[in-house]
């Protein structure tokens, strides 16, 4: 999945912001079919899961949610800091985490690398201790999407929603709660390219797909 992002963004000309937006579309569709919330809170990184969840929350406060939002740093760099300039602007809280009807999971994503820290690591453990659903954005933080465990603190999500195609390490982790996958608009010939047989009416009747195959929990 690393290399069909890369190859979309630098081969194709689908934009990183293409891709967050239609991350973040998702993940707040997948959040009001599912939970039906009034209140939601988005957990967020500096990264591009963390752009992702910023979009996600503007579009769940269009829509009249009380949404607010806890960063893991004050400042973002890149397309999540647009991201992130775009949702100062709204009426969205930004503050310490607290108590919701949902909990959007947008801290790290699948560039994971050794333990959760700092931050990060506060909100998984914060999180883990409520007693509020998690739905977490490709993968529950602090989980590597590979093997599907965590290396440290590894956030227990009650679904998670896993991008373009499930990560193998997903199908069988204990974090990932109920999976779903989205469409994110990858062109089926890139997934030629590579290799990867996927089928061309994968998201025809839906943008969100369950994944049930091997799932555990």
């Amino acid at each position: 999945m690393v290399e069909v992002d890369r190859l979309m963004i630098d081969e194709m000309g689908i934009s990183l912001i293409q891709m967050m937006e239609n991350a973040g579309l998702q993940l707040a569709r997948l959040a009001i079919d599912r939970y039906q919330p009034s209140s939601v809170l988005v957990l967020v990184g500096s990264g591009g899961n963390g752009g992702g969840g910023l979009v996600a929350a503007r579009r769940l406060s269009g829509w009249g949610l009380d949404v607010s939002v806890a960063l893991t740093r004050p400042d973002l760099d890149g397309v999540p800091g647009s991201q992130l300039s775009i949702v100062r602007g709204l009426d969205i809280s930004i503050g310490e985490p607290h108590g919701v009807d949902l909990i959007l999971d947008a801290v790290l994503g699948y560039s994971l690398s050794g333990p959760a820290r700092g931050r990060a690591e506060t909100f998984i453990y914060w999180a883990n201790d409520e007693s509020i659903p998690v739905l977490s954005l490709d993968t529950p933080s602090g989980v590597d999407v590979d093997t599907g465990l965590a290396p440290g603190a590894g956030m227990v999500a009650d679904a998670t929603l896993t991008l373009a195609l499930p990560k193998v390490g997903l199908l069988e982790s204990r974090y990932v709660g109920e999976l779903f996958v989205a469409d994110i608009s990858v062109p089926a010939q890139l997934y030629d390219r590579l290799g990867i047989a996927v089928p061309l009416d994968l998201f025809r009747t839906g943008q969100i797909q369950p994944v049930t195959l091997g799932q555990g929990r």
